[in-house]
């Protein structure tokens, strides 16, 4: 059999696309889903890396600092110190978001227990307003 003599010519297909070079090819494997373990072996991972560069870091960064905070003095290597600094900074932006978190707890905690003083709905539909008041989107205030 004999290939044709414009083989090089490609017409459009109906559908708009140009060919097989366009159309999507399905992989060779069925995909699977991801799991908690696989997802925690990369971060064990990422976090094995992140402290071997610490690590590093500290040790290329022995010369002595002395180090002055609320009338201590301590003299201590710069990698420590820098990093030290790195987790108190850290620490001192996680107390805001802790703080956000137990507010929004304490306000989950009270919309629970005013919801529960009220009489649970029988067994009717229930009306276009309840329904309405469901489907409106939370706000925060």
């Amino acid at each position: 059999m004999t290939a044709p003599r414009n083989s090089h010519v490609r017409l459009p297909l109906p559908n708009g696309h140009d060919g097989p070079a366009t159309t999507r090819l399905t992989p060779l494997r069925p995909a699977v889903k991801r799991s908690r373990i696989g997802d925690l072996w990369i971060v064990a991972v990422v976090f094995a890396i992140v402290l071997l560069l610490l690590l590093v870091f500290v040790l290329q960064n022995g010369q002595r600092a002395e180090v002055t905070f609320l009338g201590a003095h301590v003299a201590l290597p710069l990698g420590v110190a820098l990093l030290l600094a790195a987790v108190v900074g850290v620490l001192l932006v996680a107390l805001p978001g802790t703080a956000r978190i137990a507010q929004l707890r304490v306000r989950a905690r009270r919309s629970a227990t005013r919801s529960a003083g009220r009489p649970a709905p029988g067994p009717t539909a229930p009306s276009a307003t309840g329904v309405a008041r469901a489907l409106r989107p939370h706000r925060e205030g």
